[in-house]
């Protein structure tokens, strides 16, 4: 685990009404960076807005943290600056924490809170939408740059420039990058999807859908 791991920034928004290819919808998608201390709950950060709390938010899904070197890559791929952090709706930009060396269940300590990594993101046609790019959901689930989700273990405050202290491992490790590529691109890989449902901090929607993939399997 790197020595380096950091939250860059805190990144909150209101939700809002949008249209996107003739759909009108609500989205916390964008998202901005606050300055000072910031108040985590176990379900959302202070000031943050979760329109679809079926694909967001929620005990398991309560944080979304996203990897600052992934800027580079993006301002490269999709030919624009992406200088605001928070633009792909995370609420904790991080250094220091990539998918291939981060992994479910690890519990870290920033600020006074204590936060446990429980899926990766999927990303869905809000993404498409926060930047008039229809190819990117896709382009997105090809990359494996997909962030994670955090569930609150302890309540507190955060801020700005604090450190990400592992205090905790599942006993059976598995790489955000890892699980990404098992539930989106090994669907029939039965030794794949067992080898992530021994680690018992993921989250429970994707527990369940492996189980039932699993139990199709021939």
């Amino acid at each position: 685990m790197r020595s380096d791991m950091q939250l860059i920034s805190i990144n909150v928004g209101s939700t809002r009404q949008i249209e996107y290819e003739g759909k009108n919808f609500s989205t916390g998608i964008f998202k901005f960076p606050v300055s000072g201390s910031v108040a985590v709950s176990l379900t959302k950060i202070q000031g943050d807005g979760q329109a679809d709390l079926e694909s967001h938010g929620g005990v398991d899904k309560a944080v979304y943290l996203y990897p600052f070197e992934h800027y580079s890559f993006w301002r490269t791929e999709l030919s624009e600056g992406i200088e605001e952090l928070g633009s792909f709706g995370e609420n904790f930009t991080a250094q220091g924490m990539l998918e291939e060396e981060v992994c479910i269940g690890d519990t870290f300590k920033v600020g006074s809170t204590i936060v446990q990594v429980t899926q990766p993101r999927t990303p869905c046609y809000k993404l498409a939408a926060r930047f008039n790019r229809a190819d990117l959901p896709r382009k997105f689930l090809k990359s494996l740059k997909s962030g994670f989700y955090l569930r609150v273990l302890q309540a507190g405050q955060v801020t700005a420039g604090d450190c990400f202290i592992l205090c905790d491992q599942d006993p059976k490790p598995v790489t955000v990058c890892e699980v990404a590529r098992t539930y989106h691109f090994q669907r029939e890989d039965r030794s794949a999807i067992e080898g992530v449902l021994e680690n018992r901090s993921l989250s429970a929607e994707w527990r369940r859908d492996l189980q039932q993939r699993l139990d199709r399997l021939p």
